[in-house]
This record gives C-alpha cells, structure tokens and sequence, in this order.
C-alpha cells in the first residue's frame, strides 16, 4: 500500500494555490461560502459545457486568476438531498482518482443544500484513503494507473473542523482494517502460508489485540482432526490464531467472528480445474477479514470485548492428502464422512466455531468465508449470502450492510436441507446430494457446530475477491466484511 497523501483539517478559507476541489448541485450549484468569483466561474462554465451537476460527473477547470488556486475540480453530486455513508465514500473515492500527483489539494467541504457534517466529512476522508490503496509490491515496472503517486496533502475545509477531527480518526482506523484485510487478500500463496499469515497477526499486540497461536500438537491435544485432515496434504503445517480486543468495562460477553483461512486451495484429491485456479490464493477471505476488523476495533479503541478466530491451512495434494470417503471426528464428537476434498472451509470452520463456542461463551458467532461457488450463482457479486439461526442478528447484520454498501441477503436453513447432508457411515457428510442447494447445504453442515449460540454465516466468495471495482475500491481483494461487522458493533453492541 502507498503511503496515502498528508491529510488535514482546515477552516473554510480559500488555498493560495494547488488544486480546489468543490461539490456542486443542480445546475453546478454551489455553497455559498465559496467567493463569488469561485461561483460564478463554476456557473459559467457548467452552463457553458452543459454541465448538470450529476452524481460523481466531473468538470476540471482552471481557476481564474488572483483568487489562489491554479485548478477547480468540481464533482457533481446529482442533486441537493442528504447522501448516505456510501455516497461519500463513492464521492471521497473519486476525488482521490481525480487528483493523483496533483500536489496541494483542498476539498471544500460545503454545499448549496446545507453545510457538511463530521461524520460526512470523515466518510468522504475513509474513501478518499480506501481508494488510495493499490497491491503493486512485486512489480518493478510500475504503469500510470498504478503509481503510488498520490497528492501531496489534501485539506478538508470544513466549518467546524474540530468537530470531525474524532470522526476522522475513527474513519481512517476503520480504512486500516479494510487495507489489512486487501492486503492479505492479494498476496501470493507462496509469501503468506499459515505460519506467515499468523506471524502477521501477531504484530496486532502491537495495537492492543491479545493474539493466541494455537500449533498442529495443540489442535490435535484438542481434538481438531476436521481442521487438521485439510492441512494433511501440504508440508506447510496449519495454524489456529485467536485475537481478543478487550475494550469493554467490565467481564461483558463478546462477541465473535471466526474466519475461514484456507491459504491456498487446490481442491485436494478432488482437485479443481487449471482455469482460474490461481484465485485460490484468496480462499481466505474470511480469515483476512476478521483480521481487519479486529484492527479497525483496536485502531478506534471500540468499547466492546471481541474475539477474532481464523483457522489457517493450505488445502494441497500429496500422498499424505486427505482422500474422498476418509472419516474424521471433529472436536465436537460429530464424525464427518469427506466426500469431497474440495468442501473443506466447513471442515475448517466446523472446530473453529465449536472451539469458540465452547471455550469464550459469546454472544453471538458470525463466521466469513469465501465458501462456495454456488453463492454466486444466486448473488452475484454485489451481496453476500447470510444464514442464520437468529432473526434479530439478520436484520441488524442486513441493515448495516445497507449502510455501508456491504449489502448481504438472507437465505434459508431448515431441517429439510439438514436430511441431504445425513452421513451414510457417519454422522454427516460435507456434501448434499449433488449441485442443488450447494450453498444451504453448506450453511447446514456450519449450524451443527454453534451449539445454542446466536450465529450467523456470512458467504463471501463473490464479494471478497474478484468483485467488481467501484470509486472506492480498485483492488481485486476488496476487503469486503471489515466495514459491515464494524457497523454492526458500533450500533449495536459497544457499552455506551
């Protein structure tokens, strides 16, 4: 990630020079607090070039001479009502492509439909920084289009700029967790194994998170043989990292979030095809995505205890390679006939979630994983698939994805999904019978290992990797999980 451009708070008083930025409505309407010779040459302009003020359209001007910046960047903002925390970042996001290498840039932050808030401002400030993000470390030769150049400095003038210093902070830690998250994402396999990807969390205690590495012999001493018959194929030996961010008074119940980590997935003995495999390497979606949000708690000191659990393995082939047909008994006793190699996240998640359950008594578990491509056959990639055992954590998990353009749908469970994954020599099998269903019958076999708990699985394969790039996100790992669940801790479960 490149170092994003030096970024600062600043009254309502016009640069001396560099490039200004300015929202405009209907008809290129803008603030009154602009000066006039600023106004009126973004009207004559926008009535010159037929300019309306649409959503995210853009007019780039020079600025008149004697009024102090050298350039006018006016984005167009549709029309004159409120806008949504996405419409900023969306908003941020395509400032921050507008003005790379730009030097000097001030945004002024006001409008002709009313003034800019704090928590709007520190909106627009999270995406201006989410779309500064790019993955180019292992390129020596680097395009326009992927320089790190950036701005130099960006000013956020603002009428009260005091009041969004608080709301910047907690913007940009948020960011940060979303950068964690894409970063582990993106990388290659052959850099981030279960070792290394554990290693990187534990530079968290560095922010205050609590993090616990649970080793092959600790997780067999435990009875983990479902996580560990998916590591059984690969030389590089698994890993079980537990985060804890203690920021609640008190012994309160936390909450949990368990991710799926499988580094790399060939599909093991029931291999996947060649074409697109080399995706695989962001089979652990989930697991990058607890990360960053137990970041993003720790960076804005959230008042909540939480715990983060990820469940780390390579999937790969060898003579030692779990086989079609093995039996395994997971920590909870349950014995899973493994039909297919190729359905292993559930094994994984099946002794993460039970290890959770059983160990911390949270109040609620949402799992991510990257876990199924029959997902996308029903969503696409614009929602991620919800299940749940719980109504009122679907409905609050719903409407921060609403929120925060994280947007999730829910689909069904139900004990008539549960007899397609009965076991014929054990007590159940990680398949269903055949293609139907794929995604259910995967929801079902995670439900058998949360016990009484309120829990909810997040589905992600179409939205945490290959998801269609938008004006805050240009990464092919999008980080897709962090911003949702930190929504869904802020309104919700944090000690006020």
């Amino acid at each position: 990630m490149p170092a994003l451009p030096s970024l600062s708070l600043v009254p309502l008083q016009m640069p001396r020079t560099g490039t200004l930025v300015v929202l405009a409505g209907a008809d290129a309407a803008t603030a009154a607090s602009l000066p006039e010779a600023v106004r009126s040459h973004v009207a004559r302009a926008g009535s010159a070039y037929k300019f309306k003020g649409k959503s995210l359209a853009v007019m780039d001007l020079l600025a008149p001479e004697g009024i102090g910046p050298d350039r006018i960047l006016v984005i167009g903002l549709d029309a004159d009502k409120p806008l949504a925390e996405e419409d900023w970042l969306k908003l941020g996001g395509a400032v921050a492509g507008r003005v790379k290498g730009a030097g000097a840039v001030t945004v002024w932050l006001d409008r002709a439909a009313g003034s800019v808030g704090a928590a709007e401002a520190a909106w627009f400030a999270q995406g201006l920084q989410m779309r500064s993000y790019s993955f180019d470390a292992y390129k020596s030769v680097k395009s326009e289009d992927e320089s790190d150049a950036q701005a130099d400095s960006v000013s956020l003038a603002l009428a009260d700029p005091e009041a969004a210093r608080g709301h910047l902070a907690t913007a940009a830690a948020v960011a940060d967790g979303v950068a964690l998250a894409r970063d582990l994402v993106n990388e290659p396999a052959n850099v981030l194994g279960p070792v290394e990807f554990a290693d990187r969390l534990t530079e968290l205690s560095k922010q205050g998170v609590e993090v616990e590495v649970l080793t092959e012999a600790e997780m067999r001493a435990l009875g983990m043989n479902a996580l560990l018959g998916v590591a059984q194929g690969s030389p590089r030996p698994p890993r079980l990292v537990v985060m804890r961010w203690n920021g609640a008074e008190g012994d309160a119940a936390p909450v949990a979030f368990i991710g799926k980590g499988v580094v790399f997935d060939t599909g093991g003995v029931s291999i996947k095809p060649a074409a697109g495999m080399e995706d695989m390497k962001g089979d652990m979606g989930g697991a990058a995505a607890v990360s960053g949000l137990m970041l993003a708690l720790a960076g804005r000191k959230a008042k909540v205890n939480a715990i983060g659990i990820v469940g780390l393995v390579e999937n790969a082939v060898d003579g030692n390679a779990q086989r079609p047909g093995d039996i395994v008994k997971a920590m909870s006793g349950t014995t899973i006939e493994v039909n297919n190699t190729d359905a292993e996240g559930r094994l994984v998640l099946a002794d993460a979630l039970w290890y959770c359950q059983d160990r911390f008594k949270p109040r609620f578990m949402i799992n991510l994983a990257t876990l199924t491509g029959a997902i996308i056959v029903a969503l696409g990639n614009h929602h991620a698939g919800l299940f749940s055992n719980d109504d009122e954590l679907s409905e609050r998990l719903a409407a921060a994805g609403r929120v925060t353009g994280e947007k999730v749908w829910r689909m069904p469970l139900g004990p008539e999904y549960d007899k397609l994954i009965e076991g014929k020599f054990a007590d159940i099998k990680n398949v269903g019978a055949g293609r139907a269903a794929g995604s259910i019958t995967a929801a079902q076999f995670l439900q058998r290992f949360v016990n009484t708990v309120a829990w909810a699985h997040l589905d992600i394969a179409g939205t945490a990797m290959g998801s269609p790039a938008n004006e805050y996100n240009q990464s092919w790992g999008s980080g897709f999980g962090v911003r949702l669940l930190d929504r869904l801790v802020t309104d919700h479960y944090e000690t006020r």
